[in-house]
């Protein structure tokens, strides 16, 4: 069961991408209270050390892995069970006192117990260190499951907390953060219904990635060129705006699809889920790995180095340190995650009725690239500003970039071809092994088939100013004293793995801030 692309959802999506085939790619969004971690995907994990360094290296004093990682502890409790994988994460680096819950899921399929041997024959250990700081290895997977219950255990919990100042408006949209007549300080925010809300203190924007930026351009914050065809002026020249757009993305390879197919088993499995019977309703995926290029295997590592090299822009600080990282294997940062997921989620579409393939039973190979170098921008619509931004990552836009996705959807290839994991399958639905064999052919596939892995970030980005940046150490919008922004665009470059635990630890540190300032 989804949300993606219901009422639930933004349902956004790019502008044509000319380096994918002018293809229009999906970019899911939380529409519903706790935004985008109502629809996630429950992954638990954190990044490496070098990532969060990275972010004070950068230029922003405290924001290194010691604050985040505490920050990030103090949202969570981790539920020990006598699943397998489960103990040894005990003394890693988890919290035991946050209000998110998350453990190692209870249900595990056949095909994903071959994933983690397999893994091992290829050359990865497993790993009890990825909430540690060091995510280098295969590993069970954590979720953000509530184990009393077994459902999501997301951002609305916290409102069990709230006090009686805290007051929520469902169903209301903010119009634009109202500034004072010398533009330096926020007063409130005017609804899209004309309301005005005073602000006695600050303004706090938390509306994500891509909406965040377009309230910012919305009150007259961003570039004057873009404000202007949108015909509103400009009243904080701050051009860092919008851009600085990252992402991870992500290439599939091709169970649960029985649910899809045998209605019957699927209210049994239904009803045992809402009776907390371990059920296929459980199931996220658990089997994981990263790694740097030189431990894949087949990959040939110098040459994303020299791909590297070629895309970074010696002039910009974030493509800098990921070339560093790149470059600098001993600060073992991840370049490749492999997902395995038990069931079909390609882009050809499920087998149709009557066809050899309707009713059979698929698993999913996901690889992605953590650290891709493409930038792109999100802004507001000049025709309707007020409508969804223009977004647009700029996806596949250099050599490394597109011979990551190529080369990583052939190493799912070779993973599926591997004991164990050989013996669950018998037929390659996507991309099917008789139609892409070449190096040329998978370049293609690339561009076909790649997708966004939902976590685009930067687009506020915490940096100095001159490098782009929106927001300072304490998140305040640049030129305005008393204007933060609080979510995933201001992590200024991406991160290794999953960046929901980050967001909640830039939440941490964000209330620390102000209760520091105000108390």
């Amino acid at each position: 069961m989804s949300g993606l692309g219901t009422i639930y959802d933004w349902n956004f999506t790019t502008t044509p991408q000319i380096h994918a085939n002018n293809r229009i790619i999906p970019q899911n969004r939380g529409h519903v209270l706790g935004g985008s971690s109502a629809l996630n995907l429950l992954s638990w994990d954190r990044g490496v050390k070098a990532d969060y360094n990275a972010w004070e290296e950068l230029g922003n004093p405290g924001w290194n892995w010691a604050n985040m990682h505490t920050a990030m502890e103090a949202q969570e409790t981790y539920q020990a069970t006598s699943v397998a994988g489960s103990a040894g994460l005990v003394s890693q680096g988890v919290g035991d006192s946050g209000s998110i819950h998350f453990l190692v899921n209870r249900f595990s399929p056949p095909q994903q117990e071959a994933f983690f041997p397999t893994m091992q024959n290829l050359g990865l250990n497993q790993t009890y260190e990825f909430l540690n700081g060091d995510m280098i290895g295969w590993m069970r997977h954590t979720s953000n499951i509530l184990g009393t219950n077994y459902t999501r255990s997301y951002a609305p919990t916290f409102l069990t907390i709230d006090g009686p100042n805290l007051h929520y408006m469902v169903n209301t949209t903010v119009a634009k953060v109202n500034l004072d007549s010398a533009c330096q300080s926020a007063t409130g925010v005017t609804l899209r219904n004309g309301t005005v809300i005073t602000a006695k203190k600050e303004v706090i924007l938390s509306a994500g990635s891509l909406q965040s930026p377009q309230l910012l351009e919305l009150s007259g914050i961003g570039n004057k060129t873009v404000l202007a065809a949108a015909g509103i002026k400009q009243l904080v020249d701050l051009q860092g705006v919008g851009e600085n757009l990252q992402d991870h993305l992500k290439s599939n390879y091709t169970s649960p699809d029985i649910l899809r197919i045998n209605a019957t088993y699927a209210a049994q499995q239904l009803d045992d889920y809402h009776d907390n019977i371990s059920s296929w309703y459980d199931e996220t995926s658990s089997g994981y790995a990263y790694m740097q290029w030189q431990q894949a295997q087949g990959i040939n590592a110098s040459a994303f180095e020299a791909w590297g090299k070629a895309a970074a822009v010696s002039s910009n600080a974030v493509d800098r340190k990921k070339l560093q990282n790149l470059l600098d294997v001993s600060d073992r940062v991840p370049q490749l995650e492999v997902l395995f997921n038990d069931g079909y989620l390609g882009n050809k579409g499920y087998p149709a009725v009557n066809s050899t393939l309707y009713g059979k039973q698929f698993f999913t190979l996901i690889a992605s690239i953590n650290h891709p170098f493409s930038r792109g921008s999100t802004h507001i619509n000049s025709t309707n500003p007020s409508g969804h931004p223009v977004f647009n990552p700029n996806y596949l836009s250099n050599d490394y970039d597109l011979q990551a996705i190529a080369q990583a959807a052939n190493y799912m290839r070779h993973i599926a071809q591997t004991a164990p994991m050989s013996y669950t399958w018998d037929t390659e639905y996507e991309p099917g092994l008789q139609n892409v064999t070449t190096d040329a052919e998978w370049v293609q596939y690339a561009r076909n088939n790649v997708l966004s892995i939902w976590y685009p970030i930067g687009t506020t980005a915490l940096l100095p100013q001159k490098d782009g940046g929106v927001v300072s150490p304490e998140l305040k919008v640049y030129g305005i004293r008393n204007l933060r922004v609080v979510d995933a665009g201001v992590i200024p470059i991406c991160i290794s793995g999953h960046i929901q635990t980050a967001v909640y630890g830039i939440a941490e540190r964000a209330a620390q801030m102000i209760a520091k300032q105000w108390s």
